[in-house]
């Protein structure tokens, strides 16, 4: 009696071998883009097709497609019927609803911070400290630098307050407003405001004044929702003028 040996089960298919480079290239080029809008690149109302960025970046469709796919989710891009793809136009509506959800978070996570039972991440104020708390022959005037300094100013805050989940959420407002935040930098007298207006609240928090602290950053924050009230699409042109003519 012979017997009859069951067949094995057929192995996965091995996957391609450029699957993870193509991911790892989509990761890039949506990182790219992101900054491309950040840096006033593409500015809302641009036109462009998948092939022009596959050109300008040196890559294959592929990855710019699932890039702009992943961006059009987040709201940044739209696809348009044979005609490529567009920046989406400022949603000032949505701005001051991430601008009042940035004010809930930064605020409840300085309170955290002055609360003497509270484990707080001390090395991240004082490096804000260094930054920050400078004499004033000291200060930085380049816009580009203090832009960045100050989105990690913010975020370091949350951060130190020690919930995870408050600085990913955080983290995903400070990425969907960063183009309006780098608008805001483009005027010297609002870089002088922040150094003193961020000097004040680090002083209040490290005398563990929390509802000073607090109130301080929110007068800050409203200042900058102020000038985001302001702001035209003829500006967003003249920064990316700026940026075009700036020395690299």
């Amino acid at each position: 009696m012979s017997t009859v040996r069951p067949r094995p089960a057929p192995s996965a298919p091995a996957p391609a071998a450029d699957t993870a480079v193509f991911r790892t290239r989509a990761d890039e080029v949506y990182a790219q883009l992101k900054r491309d809008v950040a840096e006033f690149i593409l500015v809302p109302g641009d036109r462009f097709t998948e092939n022009e960025i596959s050109d300008r970046l040196g890559v294959s469709r592929t990855p710019v497609r699932q890039a702009l796919f992943r961006l059009q989710q987040e709201g940044f891009v739209e696809v348009l019927f044979r005609s490529g793809w567009r920046v989406l136009p400022f949603d000032f509506d949505q701005f001051e609803q991430l601008y009042d959800l940035r004010m809930v978070l930064e605020t409840t996570a300085v309170h955290r911070i002055c609360e003497a039972d509270h484990r707080v991440d001390r090395s991240l104020l004082d490096t804000l400290a260094g930054i920050w708390l400078v004499p004033v022959a000291e200060r930085s005037t380049d816009t580009a630098q203090v832009a960045q300094w100050d989105e990690a100013f913010h975020c370091s805050l949350v951060a130190a307050a020690g919930n995870a989940e408050m600085a990913r959420v955080h983290s995903d407002v400070t990425d969907r407003i960063r183009i309006i935040r780098r608008l805001d930098f483009t005027q010297q007298p609002r870089i002088e405001a922040t150094y003193d207006e961020h000097a004040k609240i680090l002083k209040a928090i490290r005398a563990n004044r929390g509802d000073q602290a607090a109130m301080l950053l929110r007068a800050h924050i409203e200042t900058s929702q102020a000038e985001v009230r302001k702001i035209t699409l003829h500006q967003v042109h003249l920064a990316r003028h700026a940026g075009k003519t700036a020395p690299r």
